[in-house]
């Protein structure tokens, strides 16, 4: 369950938060232990933070250098990146602002929460600077590489009703995606396949057995050496319809994980983005019985 956060908002970034769980010997002090668990931050960053207060347990107590770990304690901190962070060079439009939910068309290559070298980039941050909304949250996933339609949550009373369609399958989703021509089949058709973690943590791979993910696929149009695709998945597994695409022999263009996934230090090509689209997605309001609809108005 998620604790009450006794810090504020900074910037438009919510604090992060870690429960403390049995201690090796070695964690003597809040320091040791921070240091140890974020490599990645130095010792003078942390210094620097809890000088200013930015380090608290779930009462709001200041945590020193010297604070001893105390397992059971819930630690807040700010999330923040070191050195400048890459601006993206793309806007996100809003379509849809309402009591309940923000519904945002996304551009691509922008992730949606703050994810490794992102953060004031990242399309959370970004709309509760811009709307000051600061009970944001995504009630489902989208890639970073993904453009499209992606709803939002800003009222924790109704949030549930909302989640609950996602996690029941009860609306319906429409992605767009250009890719080769694939010969030998009548459209439309369902693709079925059982996928599981790879080995890269990041990435997913079919395996033999009873199917977990569901593709509905029809063409739109040929154009030329290429087609546009419909994509309407049934389940959400992760990376689904760029597997589903990839194993049907007829990869998404500039898909930089499937077949092959390029170096993780390579930049972003941003003239170059993942031909897949959130298109839009349709559903029975829980609150009111309406019935919604939100459609991107990006193109391919």
């Amino acid at each position: 369950m998620k604790p009450k956060a006794p810090l504020p908002s900074k910037d438009g970034v919510a604090p992060s938060y870690l429960w403390l769980q049995d201690a090796p010997q070695q964690w003597r002090d809040m320091l040791v232990f921070l240091c140890a668990r974020f490599p990645g931050v130095s010792e003078d960053t942390w210094r620097q933070r809890m000088a200013r207060g930015e380090v608290v347990n779930q009462r709001g107590e200041a945590m020193t250098p010297a604070s001893p770990y105390r397992r059971g304690d819930c630690i807040f901190y700010y999330r923040d990146l070191e050195g400048r962070e890459e601006v993206i060079p793309f806007e996100e439009t809003i379509l849809h602002q309402d009591d309940h939910l923000l519904v945002v068309d996304k551009p691509h290559f922008v992730p949606v929460i703050p994810t490794g070298r992102f953060l004031q980039e990242s399309l959370l941050v970004r709309l509760k600077k811009k709307t000051g909304l600061d009970n944001l949250t995504p009630i489902h996933r989208l890639d970073r590489e993904t453009a499209g339609v992606i709803i939002f949550s800003h009222n924790p009373d109704s949030r549930g009703a909302y989640q609950s369609m996602f996690q029941q399958r009860t609306m319906d989703k429409t992605y767009e995606a250009l890719a080769g021509l694939l010969e030998g089949r009548d459209f439309p058709f369902v693709y079925r396949s059982r996928l599981v973690d790879a080995d890269k943590f990041f990435l997913m791979r079919e395996e033999a057995g009873e199917p977990n993910s569901e593709t509905h696929i029809d063409l739109i149009e040929r154009q030329a050496d290429q087609a546009l695709y419909r994509l309407n998945p049934v389940t959400g597994r992760k990376h689904q319809l760029r597997v589903h695409m990839a194993a049907l022999g007829i990869p998404i263009l500039n898909d930089s994980f499937y077949p092959h996934t390029v170096p993780a230090d390579a930049a972003d090509n941003y003239d170059a983005p993942l031909k897949l689209l959130a298109r839009s997605i349709a559903f029975t309001d829980p609150l009111s019985g309406d019935v919604r609809y939100f459609e991107s108005l990006r193109r391919l």
